[in-house]
C-alpha cells in the first residue's frame, strides 16, 4: 500500500515537472517574443528619431536659405528713388507755411535774469525758475501753474508766437491728465475767462495723440475736438512751437509739422496769451517742462510786394545766435521770400544791411553787423541759387537805431536786417 502511494507520488511529480517545464518554455517563448517586439519598437523609435532629425535639418536649411534670400532681397531693395539707398540715409523734409511776424512785440531769452529767479518779464500764479542747461537759460514751468508774458500792448488781429520747448523725465508714470495748454483768453493775468481758444498738448508718452482744441465764447462751449496727430516722439525732448493767429484762425506747429489749423477757433476780443501746465509730477527729474527764446511778432504787409513797391524792407524775423552770425532755422522763411522776389524778377538787385543793438563795443557791433549781412547773402546764394552779382552787403552796427536801447523790446527791434532795392 505504501509502495503504491510512493509510485503515485512519483508519477504526480513527473507530471507537475513536465507541466512546469512546458509553462516555462511557453513563458520563455513569450518573453523572447516580447523582448523581440521591444527591440523592434526601440529600433523603430530610433529610426523615426534619426529620420526626423535628418528631415528637420533639411527643412531648417531650407528655412535658413529662405530667410537669407529674404534678407538679401530686403538689402537689395531700394527704399526710395535712389537705387540702393537705405532708410537711415533718407531725410524727409516737410513744408511749413509758418511765417513769423516781422514787427517785434515781445522777446525774451531770459539772458538778463539770474539763475534760480523767476523772469522779470513774466507773471505766474504758481512757481517757476530760471535754470541753465548746456549754456542756455530756460524757464522751468511748475506742475499746476499759469504763465503770462507781460506785453505792453494788446495783441493785434494778426500775430505769431514762437518758443523753444524742452520736455524731459517722461515715463509710464506720467499722467494721462498731464497737459501743456496754449491759451488765448479775454482776461488779463489769472481771472477766469468767459471766452477763450485753447490747444492742449499732452506729454504722456503711452497715449497716442490725446491733445485737443477747444473754443468757448461768452461762457458757452462752441467746439471741442481731438488734435488727431501722434506727436509723442516730437514732444519728448526739445522742439520748436510756432503759433499763427489771423483774426479767428489759429494754427500751431511743432517743429515743421502742423498740428492744428482751425479757421474759427479764436473768439472776438481774445488778445491775451497764456501757458498753463497741469498734472505734472512735482519731483526732481520727472515731467520737467522748460521754455526759452520766446517771441511775439506782429504780422505786417506782404514782404515781397513791400520790397518791390516801396523799395525797402526791414525785418526782425531773421534771427541769429547770440553774439554770432549763425542763422537760426526760423530765419529761412523770410529769406526764402526775398529769394523768390529775386527769382521772379531777374532784373532786381538788392543791398542787405545788418544792424545791432548797443550792447558791446562799437567796433565789435560794426563787424558783427557786416558778418550777419554776409551770412544772409550766403544763404541766398547757397540755398536758393541767387547770383552773387545781384547782392551787395553792408553793416551799420549800432549807429542807426530805430528804438531805444534801454529795454529788451527796443534792443530787439534794433537787431534787424534791411533789404534795399537797388
Amino acid at each position: 500500500m505504501n509502495a503504491l502511494k510512493s509510485i503515485l507520488m512519483i508519477i504526480m511529480i513527473c507530471i507537475t515537472a513536465n507541466a512546469n517545464a512546458q509553462l516555462l518554455k511557453k513563458l520563455g517563448d513569450k518573453a523572447k517574443k516580447a523582448a523581440e517586439r521591444t527591440v523592434e519598437k526601440r529600433v523603430e523609435r530610433e529610426t523615426e528619431k534619426k529620420t526626423d532629425q535628418a528631415l528637420g535639418s533639411v527643412f531648417d536649411d531650407k528655412k535658413e536659405e529662405k530667410s537669407i534670400d529674404k534678407k538679401k532681397d530686403k538689402e537689395n531693395t531700394p527704399t526710395n528713388a535712389n537705387e540702393g539707398s537705405s532708410q537711415s540715409q533718407r531725410s524727409i523734409n516737410r513744408a511749413s507755411d509758418f511765417e513769423p511776424g516781422t514787427i517785434l512785440l515781445f522777446e525774451d531769452d531770459f539772458s538778463k535774469d539770474a539763475q534760480g529767479d523767476f523772469p522779470s518779464q513774466w507773471d505766474t500764479n504758481g512757481s517757476g525758475e530760471i535754470v541753465l542747461i548746456e549754456g542756455t537759460k530756460w524757464l522751468r514751468l511748475g506742475g499746476n501753474s499759469t504763465y503770462v508774458p507781460i506785453i505792453k500792448e494788446a495783441l493785434p488781429e494778426n500775430y505769431t508766437i514762437e518758443f523753444d520747448l524742452l520736455v524731459t523725465g517722461l515715463d509710464r508714470k506720467t499722467s494721462s491728465q498731464a497737459w501743456i495748454k496754449l491759451l488765448l483768453e479775454n482776461t488779463k493775468r489769472f481771472d477766469s475767462p468767459t471766452s477763450f481758444a485753447m490747444v492742449e498738448l499732452s506729454p504722456c508718452p503711452w497715449i497716442s495723440s490725446p491733445g485737443v482744441v477747444e473754443k468757448q465764447e461768452n461762457g458757452k462751449r462752441i467746439l471741442r475736438n481731438k488734435i488727431g496727430k501722434d506727436y509723442r516722439n516730437a514732444i519728448n525732448g526739445q522742439s520748436h512751437i510756432s503759433i499763427a493767429v489771423n483774426k479767428a484762425r489759429m494754427r500751431v506747429w511743432m517743429n515743421e509739422n502742423k498740428l492744428v489749423d482751425v479757421p474759427r477757433l479764436v473768439p472776438e476780443a481774445v488778445n491775451t496769451f497764456k501757458i498753463l501746465t497741469k498734472g505734472l509730477r512735482d519731483e526732481p527729474d520727472k515731467d520737467e517742462v522748460y521754455i526759452t527764446n520766446f517771441r511775439i511778432g506782429k504780422a505786417g504787409v506782404d514782404n515781397r510786394s513791400k520790397l518791390l513797391t516801396e523799395g525797402k524792407l526791414s525785418t526782425t524775423a531773421i534771427q541769429f545766435e547770440s553774439g554770432s552770425d549763425a542763422l537760426k532755422s526760423e530765419s529761412y522763411t523770410i529769406i526764402n521770400e526775398i529769394a523768390t522776389v529775386l527769382k521772379d524778377n531777374p532784373e532786381v538787385k538788392i543791398k542787405i544791411i545788418g544792424h545791432t543793438d548797443a550792447d558791446g563795443s562799437n567796433t565789435n557791433n560794426m563787424e558783427l553787423s557786416k558778418k550777419r549781412a554776409a551770412a544772409v547773402k550766403n544763404a541766398m546764394l547757397n540755398k536758393y541759387g541767387i547770383s552773387s552779382s545781384r547782392i551787395v552787403t553792408d553793416g551799420k552796427g549800432e549807429t542807426q537805431p530805430i528804438a531805444d536801447n534801454t529795454s529788451a523790446e527796443g534792443k530787439a527791434n534794433n537787431r534787424r536786417v534791411e533789404f534795399v532795392k537797388l
